[in-house]
């Protein structure tokens, strides 16, 4: 039987299907981020980020945490590596920190950085895992702040100097290069809400971000290509918004937002232009001078793979201006907005369940992206390079040893691997899927308040202890065929 007569056969409503067999060339990984994992903050030459920084500043995290320890992965490489091999995993997609091999964002390399990475690197191909690399996962070097960070046009040529030295160093051996993680994340709740790393709450600011983080993407791809030797594919990861509108002004509030969230990306990355209609809903914001010639030829480099990360739907609407505003964006609010120029916009609450994060878990979101973006970039290879969810999770013990029963999560991800599934057997070239995340971690904002892994960390000793999901995940990875939960 067929992948496509499988999906159809044996399809339920609710998206927990079992027993479909996903192809051979489908490649299954976790994911996790330098800052989140790492710790060793102040070790080896590694330099102060922007998220050091802010996870200091206090008032700015849940409960005072900050990133100092993380899961103290850098310390724990070994015990790690072994711990994906149990997993079956095929890929592992991780983030470089910037200010571990430049330590102000410019100069000579740290060859301390380097040497980690390496090892990182080599400890995953020699175990069969393909290195999924990720340059740049929010973590900015302090000392380009201090110059004006992501505002900063100068930033996205810093950048690509940053990519040469990876490429050098690691062009032989890594199999997909990822430029930027989630740029709409560092753009507008960096720059616009402050809800993240710098913590500026300035609209125009948000949007000038925007444009030099896909300036520094083409950048970035223009200063690798020379340096890589094993045909590696190239991409970049984007938390594209799966919108939908309520009522009669539903469609106009989800043209606004999606230009802001989605088409100011797609368009200049996959088509070499910026939509228009962003322009007028934000000339009372900024005039995109900062746009300068050949700047879009530039963003616009071939991609052998899109990441996608998925987590829930948005729900939108214009907002009538008597009724309080809603503003359930999913994003923490901390007062300011990071949609510059959609003040008409409200964002209403949607029915649950809810993961910890209060996001609403809706599988038929992701199978809706990832047709809407085969059926409009037909060409273009997609992978799901996060997914995964938050849930309240306790350690038992059992006569087998510590255990996590962790049966939402489990749920969570058989459901979406079903979405996947579905938009496999509708003709989306999907590559792959990475979960998230392979271990719990510094959830930025709200510390260590949520936890997203696979693998259980406790923070007190650092101890790893796989979860019912990461089974259930290695089952799936072992035989390829979604298993029941």
């Amino acid at each position: 039987m067929s992948i496509i007569e499988q999906s159809t056969t044996q399809a339920s409503p609710d998206y927990r299907d079992a027993g479909l067999t996903f192809p051979d060339s489908f490649i299954f990984g976790s994911a996790t981020a330098s800052y989140q994992i790492e710790g060793a903050f102040d070790e080896d030459g590694r330099g102060p980020s922007i998220w050091d920084t802010f996870s200091h500043t206090p008032g700015k995290i849940w409960n005072g945490d900050t990133g100092d320890v993380a899961s103290g992965h850098y310390h724990r490489l070994e015990e790690d590596l072994d711990m994906m091999v149990t997993l079956g995993l095929q890929a592992y997609r991780f983030s470089i920190a910037w200010s571990r091999i430049q330590p102000t964002g410019r100069g000579p390399a740290n060859q301390a950085g380097l040497d980690f990475y390496g090892r990182l690197i080599d400890g995953l191909i020699a175990r069969g895992i393909s290195p999924i690399v990720t340059l740049y996962h929010w973590d900015l070097p302090q000392a380009l702040e201090d110059e004006g960070g992501w505002t900063n046009r100068a930033t996205a040529y810093a950048f690509a100097d940053y990519a040469a030295i990876l490429g050098a160093a690691f062009g032989d051996r890594v199999d997909t290069w990822t430029t930027l993680n989630e740029p709409w994340c560092s753009a507008y709740l960096g720059y616009g809400s402050g809800s993240h790393a710098p913590g500026r709450t300035d609209g125009a600011e948000a949007l000038t971000a925007v444009h030099h983080l896909n300036l520094a993407h083409g950048l970035a791809i223009l200063a690798l290509k020379p340096l890589v030797t094993n045909d590696p594919d190239f991409s970049i990861t984007l938390n594209l918004h799966v919108l939908r509108g309520e009522g009669e002004t539903g469609p106009e509030a989800v043209r606004q937002i999606d230009a802001l969230a989605n088409r100011v990306f797609l368009g200049p990355l996959l088509t070499g232009a910026y939509p228009a209609d962003v322009f007028e809903d934000t000339k009372d914001v900024t005039d995109w001078a900062f746009i300068l010639p050949g700047d879009t030829e530039i963003i616009h480099q071939p991609l052998e793979v899109l990441g996608v990360n998925y987590y829930s739907t948005t729900l939108v609407r214009l907002w009538d201006g008597a009724a309080p505003r809603q503003n359930a964006d999913g994003h923490k609010d901390v007062g300011a907005s990071p949609w510059p120029g959609a003040d008409r916009v409200e964002f209403l609450a949607q029915p649950g369940p809810y993961t910890e994060m209060g996001w609403n878990i809706e599988p038929a979101g992701l199978e809706e992206l990832l047709v809407a973006l085969h059926e409009e970039f037909p060409a273009q290879p997609l992978m799901v390079t996060e997914n995964g969810a938050a849930f309240a999770d306790t350690v038992v013990q059992t006569e087998d040893g510590p255990r996590v029963h962790d049966v939402d999560r489990t749920d969570y991800l058989r459901r979406h691997f079903t979405a996947a599934h579905r938009a496999l057997a509708r003709g989306v070239d999907l590559r792959g899927y990475q979960v998230w995340s392979l271990m719990d971690n510094f959830e930025w904002g709200y510390g260590y308040s949520k936890r997203f892994g696979i693998v259980h960390v406790d923070y007190d000793t650092l101890v790893r202890t796989p979860k019912d999901s990461a089974r259930w995940y290695a089952a799936l990875v072992a035989t390829r065929t979604l298993p029941a939960v």
